[in-house]
């Protein structure tokens, strides 16, 4: 077996923990933080402004300093301190939000492209989980963006309002600062449990959609033998343990929520009731006395945010430790740099894979060839290492297309060069033009249609190739899913098409026109059906007859119906 050669990371390698994703977040949106940052301060800042300008104008006031001019000017300033409030909290949540909306759409798109790449990435994640990870956790990662100014904007508020209180007299200012401290020593013990909490919350939530998606896409197979109930009661366990996470989170949550409440309103309280006592004590003014009181109700936003944003860090980086969990799986297979030369012949040399034993068999350019299997885990295992979702380390032997192996040419080149179309095909809610011609660029669409007889779903709707199509063909019978998805693979008119089992929903008389359909369509293109259709093996120009995994023998359909009785047994029908 071959052995996967040692490559060391490329450059740009995507982050390999939650922190590097954290830190890529906030490298790629300094700008946004910035301006961001600035904003929300002024905002912070002029919150913090307001009492304290009521203070002076108390203060003036007291010395006996009462004019019209004086009156003018303290209500401008305050109109200044207003104005600045509201305008830079306006901008700069749209700032912040706006970055926030963009990075989490970056990080949904990279976790997506991740879960559709040529080769699946080797994680031990089903697709719900990967879903759950691509909105869910890319959101609450993104809140990075705005838990840093915000974070930052807070201080400076409390920075601010220790100043102004220790101007008036040191020990309130001392206070604000030693109180805050505390209170943040203490919150950040709490946030560690809600992270830990989180993590296994989101993880659980997960499983539960990915057993939400396995339950839909075997929908109609457990209507079909009654396990309807069972599937139910598989799944309600899922989510009970999810919904007790998510109780438990939420327990912790209040915990620190009515926490930082109680121990905020403790220093708010302190620093009334010391104001209080030194202005009793006649050491500071009444204007003092009535900043300190002003700054100890505003400064309790500023707190409360300040004293939440431990949690919320703690939050996003949970999330940003499960989207590594797929940007740092490696591929399962990397494959080469090189492309696949022009020209169309597939040669498959000594495979040796699951059922398949020392399988050998060459398609030149050109031709239609038709592989009857005898046992349908080797089809599927065939059509498995075609479509280069087997590394080529996974098995023995040699795969060439276009008289290369597969192992040096890029997984995406091969794909583009030789396409094969799955058993199942999936229906992708949208129209039927989309879902047979998704990127808009095919220059067969209508010969596409017509050869996979689709045209009776067209003109059976006034919409034609505009028909709405529900996620996963819902309204549609399994016949018109097989040709929908059969004409999507001969649209794409690629230079190798390997169709498995295209026409096993279809009735006798559609199969047979498909199939003389299939092999005008593709003349001079090399086309590969594995299948045990009779109408689609005496259509091909060849017969290969693939048995316990290796190749037993090869002629024309109806020679193998002459001559090999095992054959006749198997796809007369």
């Amino acid at each position: 077996m071959k052995t996967p050669d040692k490559q060391r990371p490329p450059v740009g390698a995507p982050p390999a923990v939650g922190s590097d994703i954290l830190r890529t977040a906030l490298r790629r949106n300094v700008g946004a933080l910035t301006w961001g940052t600035v904003l929300m301060g002024l905002y912070q800042a002029g919150e913090t402004a307001f009492p304290i300008a009521l203070g002076l104008i108390v203060e003036h006031t007291m010395r006996g300093e009462r004019s019209l001019g004086a009156l003018a000017a303290s209500i401008a300033a305050l109109a200044v301190i207003i104005t600045t409030v509201s305008l830079s909290w306006r901008f700069g949540m749209r700032v912040l939000q706006k970055a926030n909306t963009t990075e989490a759409h970056r990080w949904r798109v990279r976790v997506a492209d991740c879960g559709l790449q040529p080769v699946a990435r080797d994680v031990d994640l089903k697709s719900g989980e990967v879903l759950t990870i691509a909105t869910e956790d890319a959101d609450q990662t993104a809140d990075i963006i705005e838990v840093v100014p915000l974070l930052i904007s807070s201080l400076v508020a409390v920075l601010v309002a220790a100043v102004a209180l220790g101007l008036a007299d040191l020990r309130l200012g001392l206070l604000v600062i030693v109180g805050t401290v505390a209170i943040l020593s203490i919150l950040s013990v709490m946030s560690k449990r809600i992270g830990s909490g989180t993590r296994e919350q989101q993880a659980r939530v997960a499983r539960a959609g990915a057993k939400v998606a396995d339950l839909i896409t075997g929908l109609r197979p457990l209507h079909g033998f009654g396990g309807n109930h069972a599937a139910f009661r598989s799944y309600r366990k899922v989510s009970t343990e999810a919904k007790h996470q998510a109780v438990t989170v939420a327990v912790a949550n209040g915990a620190y929520a009515g926490t930082a409440m109680a121990l905020n309103a403790v220093l708010a309280a302190s620093v009334t009731l010391t104001a209080g006592w030194l202005a009793f004590d006649g050491r500071i003014t009444i204007g003092e006395l009535v900043m300190a009181v002003g700054l100890a109700q505003f400064i309790m936003e500023p707190l409360k945010m300040f004293s939440d944003m431990p949690k919320y860090v703690m939050m996003a980086r949970a999330s940003a430790e499960r989207m590594a969990l797929v940007l740092a799986a490696p591929p399962v297979t990397a494959g080469g740099p090189e492309r696949p030369a022009a020209g169309g012949d597939l040669e498959i040399d000594c495979v040796r894979y699951g059922s398949l034993r020392d399988l050998k068999f060459q398609v030149p350019a050109g031709e239609f060839v038709a592989i009857a299997v005898y046992q349908p885990r080797c089809a599927a295992d065939l059509a498995s290492i075609l479509a280069v979702r087997i590394p080529p380390d996974a098995y023995e032997g040699v795969v060439r297309v276009s008289g290369e192996d597969i192992a040096g040419l890029s997984v995406e080149a091969v794909r583009e060069h030789m396409l094969v179309n799955p058993y199942e095909g999936e229906i992708f809610a949208g129209t039927l033009r989309t879902n047979i011609d998704p990127s808009g660029t095919s220059r067969t669409l209508p010969e596409a249609v017509e050869a996979s007889m689709l045209t009776d779903v067209v003109a059976l709707h006034r919409e034609g190739l505009d028909y709405g199509v529900r996620d996963r063909g819902a309204n549609l019978s399994g016949g018109q899913r097989q040709r929908l998805s059969l004409a999507r693979a001969l649209a794409a008119d690629s230079d190798i098409l390997v169709l498995h089992d295209p026409t096993t929903a279809v009735d006798a008389v559609t199969e047979q026109l498909v199939a003389r359909n299939i092999a005008e369509l593709r003349r001079g293109r090399t086309t590969v059906v594995i299948t045990g259709s009779p109408a689609l093996l005496d259509a091909a120009d060849r017969v290969l007859v693939l048995d316990d995994g290796v190749i037993t023998a090869e002629d024309t359909h109806r020679n193998l119906l002459a001559t090999d009785a095992d054959y006749c047994l198997a796809v007369a029908r």
